[in-house]
C-alpha cells in the first residue's frame, strides 16, 4: 500500500544542481528510514544516502560526500535529495525507498521502492 513518487529529474550541465523529491502516501512515513539509491543500465543499485525516521541523522556515499545531501520534511511526508556539484558519472535513475531500519546502504533494507527518476548530467 505504500507508494513513492520520485520527481525532480532531468538534464542538467556538470556542475550544475538538481534537486529530487519523493513523496510519500499510503503507510505512517515518519516512522520508518528512507534512502536514495541510484542505478545505470547494465549495473546493480547502487547507494547514495539515507535518514533516519526523524531526520536526525544522515549517511551518504563516499562517491558523493560533499555533493549531495539528503534530507526530509515529515510534515509533508517528502524526503529530498539536494545534489549540488554534478558529474557526468551522477548520470542515471534515482529511487527513493522506505526501509524497515538497519543496515542503510543495503538495498535488502528496503521494502518499497519508487518509480525512479532520470538525471542526465552533460558534460
Amino acid at each position: 500500500q505504500v507508494q513513492l513518487v520520485e520527481s525532480g529529474g532531468g538534464l542538467v550541465q556538470a556542475g550544475g544542481s538538481l534537486r529530487l523529491s519523493c513523496a510519500a502516501s499510503g503507510r505512517t512515513f515518519s516512522s520508518y528510514p528512507m534512502g536514495w539509491f541510484r542505478q545505470v543500465p547494465g549495473k546493480e543499485r547502487d547507494f547514495v544516502a539515507a535518514i533516519s525516521a526523524s531526520g536526525g541523522n544522515t549517511y551518504s556515499a563516499d562517491s558523493v560526500k560533499g555533493r549531495f545531501t539528503i534530507s526530509r520534511d515529515n510534515a509533508k511526508n517528502t524526503v529530498y535529495l539536494q545534489m549540488n556539484s554534478l558529474k557526468p558519472e551522477d548520470t542515471a535513475v534515482y529511487y527513493c525507498a522506505q526501509a524497515l531500519g538497519g543496515g542503510l546502504s543495503l538495498r535488502t533494507s528496503y521494502r518499497y521502492w519508487g518509480q525512479g527518476t532520470q538525471v542526465t548530467v552533460s558534460s
